[in-house]
């Protein structure tokens, strides 16, 4: 133990900080193809339907990848799904480069979603390994800043680029940063695992875990929100420009970022001591006020300060849930466990493209935001009632008054 302890502490020093800039610059190339997709497909002749469905196939690749990433993190170690992450980041803002057609741009978004489902399931499972758990909350999400800095910049940069350079200069630079990320992941060590009990086949089969009580609520919720952050990511240039609302796309999405950033560092700190609960609770209040207004959303300002409410809850949410679940499993099982739950939101994204560009095509971009409302209160009503073993734990956990009945290691919370 005492070797393990020594070897945390060198890792601790060397790992955390290469992470750290390899997930920024990864970060900032996949943000700033956000606000700037649904435009390069809009002016290749997509439909909404066409740019819903090509948008959503980047879940194609999370969903399908996930679980085998998540056996091969914990099988093979963490930096080989990292190097696959950060090579698909690389390969596939080139691929953009030259295809034109929609069928063809679907298998490659599909391709791009494999970055993603590698590279958060290596980052968020090493930096869990990583972390001692009485401070795992604020490492994690410290670490996880990562996304919304990127945010912040690769939004507001990509909007700029494709504004003042054009489509070819926008996907190189996404390329460049991918592979300046990729050569960090070459600096890093796979850490120590320490010895743990053999888990028996059950614990090993897909459904067993992810219908299981620890992993079911938490998925079930990130199926709703990832519905809704795959419409919100979608949609929301093409709904400012038909409302004619004179503001980049790149800026709301920045203060969204700006938000997550500010509110993360709080959050993930104070719930080391307030419990996890407490802050998935007020994410998903956020995340639901922030659709209803946009639902009503018809000016810069509105537009901006219902970034400001998605950001906070969105920021708030990962950050939490990942803290719940490295909680609640063996470091043995963890990549599994990761990938799994975080496999809900990748559903939500894959298949929110899709059916809200259906409704979106039926009633319009602004009732498509009321309907993603709904999914949100629904999400709230899911923690609020199914996040422990019972109605009154759950409601306890939910609201920071009682611990996490599913944690391995219990944790003191507000009495």
């Amino acid at each position: 133990m005492q070797v393990f302890r020594a070897s945390f502490a060198q890792l601790w020093r060397g790992n955390l900080l290469v992470l750290f800039v390899t997930g920024l610059l990864y970060w900032c190339s996949m943000a700033s193809l956000l606000p700037t997709l649904p435009l390069y497909l809009d002016g290749v002749g997509a439909t909404k339907l066409q740019i819903g469905i090509v948008m959503g196939g980047f879940a194609l690749g999370l969903l399908l990848c996930r679980p085998f990433l998540g056996r091969l993190a914990d099988e093979r170690g963490r930096k080989i799904v990292l190097l696959i992450g950060t090579l698909a980041a690389v390969i596939a803002p080139l691929g953009y480069l030259v295809v034109k057609s929609i069928p063809v741009l679907l298998v490659l978004r599909a391709f791009h979603g494999i970055s993603l489902a590698a590279f958060s399931t290596g980052f968020t499972t090493l930096v869990a390994d990583l972390a001692p758990p009485q401070k795992r909350g604020e490492i994690i999400g410290n670490m996880s800043l990562v996304n919304p800095i990127g945010m912040t910049i690769g939004p507001a940069l990509g909007g700029y680029l494709q504004a003042e350079f054009g489509n070819q200069i926008l996907f190189l630079i996404a390329a460049e940063f991918a592979l300046v990320a990729l050569l960090g992941t070459l600096q890093i060590i796979n850490p120590p695992v320490p010895p743990q009990p053999q888990s028996s086949p059950k614990d090993h089969r897909f459904w067993q875990i992810l219908v299981g009580p620890k992993v079911r609520a938490p998925a079930l919720v990130l199926l709703l929100i990832g519905l809704a952050y795959g419409t919100l990511s979608t949609f929301v240039p093409l709904f400012m420009k038909s409302t004619g609302v004179d503001l980049n796309a790149g800026l709301f999405y920045s203060v969204g970022a700006i938000s997550s950033f500010s509110v993360r560092v709080f959050a993930t700190r104070a719930s080391d001591r307030w419990g996890r609960g407490l802050f998935i609770t007020f994410s998903l209040v956020a995340y639901t006020l922030a659709m209803v207004l946009l639902w009503q959303a018809n000016s810069a300002m509105s537009f901006l300060f219902a970034a400001l409410l998605e950001g906070s809850g969105g920021g708030t949410l990962i950050a939490m849930i990942a803290s719940v679940m490295a909680e609640r499993s063996q470091p043995r099982e963890r990549g599994r466990v990761f990938a799994l739950c975080i496999a809900g939101f990748d559903v939500g994204i894959a298949i929110a493209g899709p059916v809200l560009g259906f409704v979106a095509e039926q009633v319009g971009y602004r009732y498509m935001f009321a309907s993603a409302a709904i999914l949100t209160l629904l999400a709230l009503l899911i923690f609020l009632t199914q996040s422990s073993k019972d109605l009154p734990s759950s409601l306890r956990f939910a609201l920071g008054r009682g611990q996490d009945t599913y944690a391995l290691n219990k944790r003191g919370v507000r009495s």
